[in-house]
């Protein structure tokens, strides 16, 4: 990785073991390993999580991109999360910088938070994930029947 390259923070369907990390991961890697994201807080989505700002931490994984992938990945990633760029309306997920921790360690990495207006519809009415990890959510209970 080049300076200004910086490795990538993801938390739902990216994990391993997950349905987007071998279509988008697998090869382009040098290294994953356990993170945690602090200062957030995660939401259920249509079949994947939103990481919004909050007083939480969100568990995730570090991805740091492998030799000469970062470019590829950065614009695959952007795609999956629907990034626009800074600020557009067509936005998902905002692409920011922020501090992760890796064992005793803190890094800069990147990190797909939701958009403002995705973001004001979970506060007001989104189902938070306890604990903050995608991984061990639990799935909602059935609905009764009469």
């Amino acid at each position: 990785m080049t300076v200004g390259e910086l490795p990538f923070f993801v938390y739902g369907t990216l994990l391993p073991g997950q349905r987007n990390h071998d279509r988008f991961l697998l090869g382009r890697t040098a290294r994953e390993e356990p993170a945690l994201l602090p200062g957030a807080l995660l939401h259920e989505g249509p079949g994947y999580p939103y990481a919004i700002e909050g007083h939480g931490v969100v568990h995730g994984a570090l991805v740091v991109p492998a030799p000469g992938a970062y470019g590829e990945l950065l614009g695959q990633l952007d795609q999956l999360e629907q990034y626009v760029g800074p600020g557009h309306p067509r936005n998902l997920y905002e692409r920011v910088a922020r501090d992760v921790r890796v064992e005793t360690a803190t890094t800069t990495a990147w990190v797909y938070l939701a958009a403002a207006a995705v973001t004001r519809s979970l506060r007001a009415g989104g189902t938070r994930i306890p604990g903050g990890n995608w991984l061990t959510r639990r799935a909602p209970p059935a609905p009764r029947t009469p």
